[in-house]
């Protein structure tokens, strides 16, 4: 492996029954991504699905953490133990209940703001130093009980608009690899709301 190896991480949860859920968001966009770069995503290693090649030029670990939503970060530090990278190689892809359906937001480093996949991600690394592309699955009306709500499955519109921002996740991924977060999160941090200082 070269110097530029990077571990491009989906999160999600296993099992088909959470395939198009909200929470689920990060796994799709790893597909896709796996997808555009031929890259088969199915080798079982350190509590996740995992899949090596090439990406926009740089050698790439597609990983999809196999443990649960809130366990992830257990397997996002084995796989940069296994492959001897640091938390600056490191790019997530998680759901962003705060955010729009529709928007992408690149960021360098924060809080978890309330995921418990990010959440656990930067207890188990003991930093939250690294690249996340959230994906806004904001639900339209206001919501009781927002587990039910990352859980359950998506109607057609928003599997749709999910697929969509799958691929615009894949070209932010491509473009943070291959000319830096910075330019990916001018071109992609477009849509600014007020509620973006609660994602710092």
């Amino acid at each position: 492996m070269g110097m530029t190896t990077r571990l491009i991480v989906g999160l999600g949860n296993p099992g088909s029954q959470y395939d198009w859920t909200p929470h689920n968001i990060g796994f799709l966009a790893v597909d896709t991504i796996a997808e555009r770069a031929g890259i088969r995503v199915t080798r079982p290693e350190a509590k996740s699905q995992v899949g090596v090649g090439k990406l926009a030029g740089n050698d790439v670990v597609l990983a999809k953490p196999q443990t649960f939503m809130n366990l992830s970060g257990s397997a996002v530090r084995m796989l940069l133990e296994r492959y001897e990278l640091g938390t600056e190689e490191l790019v997530v892809l998680s759901d962003e209940a705060m955010l729009p359906w529709g928007t992408l937001r690149i960021r360098e480093r924060g809080s978890a703001g309330g995921h418990n996949g990010l959440n656990s991600i930067i207890g188990s690394l003991g930093t939250n130093e690294f690249t996340r592309v959230r994906l806004g699955v904001q639900p339209e009306h206001p919501m009781g009980d927002m587990a039910d709500y990352v859980l359950g499955v998506m109607r057609k519109p928003e599997r749709e608009v999910a697929a969509q921002m799958a691929t615009e996740a894949a070209e932010a991924v491509e473009l943070i690899l291959s000319e830096g977060v910075g330019k990916a999160m001018t071109r992609f941090n477009r849509r600014v709301e007020s509620s973006d200082q609660d994602l710092e």
